[in-house]
């Protein structure tokens, strides 16, 4: 198998680097069946970190752009939104902006955006998720409530979790198997309630186990180290939305002390601690 070393260090990213692979998922996914010589041509973006899609991977196939990304923590609502500037990002490396003018209509690939959830929230097997769920209320801007947006992007985000789209699974061998080592590894990790030591057990289970052997006996020492790394990186974005929500409960505090609330009020208003309350009060 040969991986392709330009995409970020993800077990995701880094087992379906191979065009081969690729091709498999892809045809799994839309219940479709290509030729072996249909060529895909991966694209993906390098600062899609910045947009919080660091699982991603972007290919041309069969005349389709494909965005794909494995989402591992709760399904954002604004992914649809995300994804209008990724696409956006993309078109804008394939096209050459002197043929934007030209007289000519200029060609792009049929657009298709697919997340792959693998989060422990309860999801349903499949969900469409659109752009236009996101717009304003269209009574509200004096527009008929049947009327159709000029501008839309639909998501399907499809749940790869074991024992999840057995039919779309078990079209594509390795996309079953990475839901069972990321199934192992979660379990391995509760049950020692330590990652290094759940990851360490999973990865060997799965060796043994015959579960993605080829590519743990490629990448067996970096799998340790792209899990850890996207694991935390997952908690890191979790902590910081938590901080960012007590920072504003914490303005909510200070407004409501200056205009004379009593410490019980506030507490009761922001669920903030008593001691963060004086603090602030003193403040």
């Amino acid at each position: 198998m040969k991986i392709n070393k330009k995409f970020k260090d993800s077990v995701f990213t880094t087992l379906f680097s191979d065009p081969d692979l690729l091709r498999e998922l892809y045809c799994a996914l839309g219940g479709v069946t290509l030729a072996p010589d249909v060529p895909v041509s991966i694209n993906t973006l390098k600062k899609a970190l910045v947009m919080d899609l660091y699982n991603d991977i972007s290919f041309e196939i069969g005349g389709k752009l494909v965005v794909l990304i494995e989402h591992q923590s709760t399904i954002n609502p604004n992914i649809a939104l995300r994804l209008l500037l990724y696409i956006a990002e993309v078109l804008k490396k394939m096209v050459k902006s002197r043929t934007i003018y030209s007289s000519k209509p200029l060609p792009i690939p049929w657009p298709e955006f697919y997340v792959l959830y693998n989060g422990t929230s309860p999801f349903p097997d499949e969900k469409i998720l659109h752009l236009s769920d996101l717009f304003e209320n269209p009574q509200d801007l004096g527009i008929p409530k049947k009327a159709h947006p000029f501008l839309e992007l639909e998501v399907r985000v499809i749940n790869i979790n074991e024992g999840k789209n057995l039919e779309i699974v078990n079209r594509c061998s390795k996309l079953a198997e990475y839901s069972q080592f990321m199934a192992k590894a979660r379990a391995c990790w509760e049950k020692h309630g330590d990652l290094t030591k759940g990851v360490e057990e999973a990865i060997k289970y799965c060796h043994k186990h015959g579960i993605l052997k080829e590519y743990l006996e490629i990448h067996g020492a970096e799998v340790f180290n792209m899990l850890y790394t996207e694991w935390n990186l997952d908690d890191a974005i979790a902590v910081a939305k938590e901080e960012a929500r007590e920072e504003s409960y914490k303005e909510i505090a200070r407004n409501a002390l200056q205009k004379g609330y009593s410490l019980d009020s506030v507490h009761e208003i922001t669920g903030l601690d008593f001691k963060t309350i004086q603090r602030l009060n003193n403040e």
